[in-house]
């Protein structure tokens, strides 16, 4: 291999036996560093080298030159290993948002920089480079009507969602922990966020007794008197069971997308006597089971009569979240009082409010609902008036009989 000797030995171009350029390389800032001249001209190749040595000595000396990995070098690790290590438990949605968030907003901003490099005071600034250069929805040129445009300029002004930089945040200490393990970084920095005030606790949307009866009225008016009754019986009539399923067992809505007529048993409960549904559930929490109200029990035999439900069949193969949202719409539920919009999974947060209503004790409703008591406390219980015990509260101290008070008095005189 052909070599020669430049700036006084620091500097080496060289040509590979198979190759018909020269390459140049050097030692510098603790690294060996290499690149192709793209010359085939031993004087062209050795200028270049000359050039790419004096600018790789100014960046050295500006402290440009890493000795370490960088972000995009930890990303890319941390997108090889993860799939393959969680196989699959991970829902394709959210690792998708892993790489989205990755590619559009924390590569441009950390990848060129070096994993000892992001700090805490790094991490507050790409906050404000957040909110400075956030852009809504709409874009600016777009035909927009005057309230559009108020809409966006508000939007613009406000910023990104707590919760969105917060999931971004989350993918950040995900690729610096994969650095973590690999060695490349000793320890996380302070990714908490400064300056946070308490961030007010709300409650999970839900049905009142009062709304929950008003909503399945309305969906069984629909279930019997169907817009168009040829088209929308079906979707009607599924739609009215559903309501009356989900509010009477609890289910999240992707537990009762994967529930099938083979999972669910009608039972005589031996405690209460009552006809209810033993229910084995798979969800985010794996395989778990659930015992029903029973006004979980009509609807249930309703369905499987209207679908002639196989074992193996879905019991619910759709729902027309088109005609869930425009009975909400219709009897004015859409939103609660405190502005949040409520969903099919309103329906689970109405069973579970429901039941601490009715007395029903936190741990065995957590454990029917596969969730935690922490959960319930700091989401449910902490709104409902009935949980708060009156009694235990006003208590009042038992005042002495007057005539004990006074002869006390009068003995204290005569002494």
């Amino acid at each position: 291999m052909a070599t020669h000797t430049l700036m006084g030995g620091k500097l080496h171009v060289y040509k590979r036996e198979n190759s018909s350029v020269w390459q140049c390389s050097t030692f510098m800032g603790g690294k060996n560093r290499r690149r192709s001249t793209k010359c085939e001209s031993l004087e062209e190749a050795k200028d270049y080298a000359e050039d790419w040595f004096l600018q790789m000595k100014l960046k050295n000396r500006a402290g440009l030159l890493k000795n370490e990995h960088t972000f995009k070098q930890a990303a890319e690790q941390f997108k090889r290993e993860y799939e393959i290590i969680t196989e699959g438990q991970r829902n394709a949605t959210y690792v998708t948002g892993h790489w989205t968030r990755l590619e559009k907003y924390l590569l441009p901003f950390f990848g060129h920089m070096g994993l000892s490099e992001i700090t805490a005071g790094k991490l507050q600034e790409y906050r404000i480079h957040r909110k400075e250069t956030f852009e809504p929805r709409y874009k600016d040129g777009d035909d927009l009507t005057p309230e559009e445009q108020a809409r966006y300029e508000a939007a613009k002004k406000k910023g990104p969602a707590r919760n969105t930089v917060h999931q971004e945040i989350v993918t950040l200490r995900q690729t610096l922990k994969t650095a973590i393990r690999h060695g490349w970084l000793q320890h996380l920095p302070d990714l908490s966020e400064p300056y946070r005030t308490n961030v007010k606790i709300s409650h999970r949307a839900w049905f009142s007794p009062e709304e929950y009866k008003k909503l399945y009225q309305a969906t069984r008016a629909r279930a019997l008197n169907p817009k168009k009754k040829n088209r929308y019986k079906w979707v009607s009539e599924q739609t009215h069971d559903y309501v009356l399923f989900m509010a009477n067992t609890g289910l999240r809505p992707d537990e009762a997308r994967r529930l099938e007529y083979r999972d669910v048993t009608i039972v005589k409960d031996a405690s209460t006597e009552e006809t209810i549904l033993e229910i084995e559930v798979r969800g985010k929490r794996g395989v778990g089971y659930c015992k029903s109200m029973p006004g979980a029990a009509i609807p249930f035999r309703r369905l499987k009569k209207r679908n002639n439900g196989q074992p193996t069949d879905r019991i619910f193969p759709k729902f027309s979240y088109e005609l869930f949202n425009a009975v909400l719409a219709e009897e004015n539920l859409k939103f609660d009082r405190e502005g949040q919009r409520r969903t099919p999974y309103s329906l689970r947060h109405t069973y579970i409010c429901l039941r601490l209503m009715e007395g029903a004790d936190i741990y065995q409703i957590a454990k029917n609902c596969r969730t935690s008591v922490d959960m319930i406390e700091k989401y449910y219980a902490s709104h409902i008036k009935t949980s708060i015990d009156a009694s235990a509260i006003n208590v009042r101290k038992l005042k002495p009989p007057k005539a004990r008070v006074q002869a006390a008095l009068a003995a204290q005189e005569g002494s």
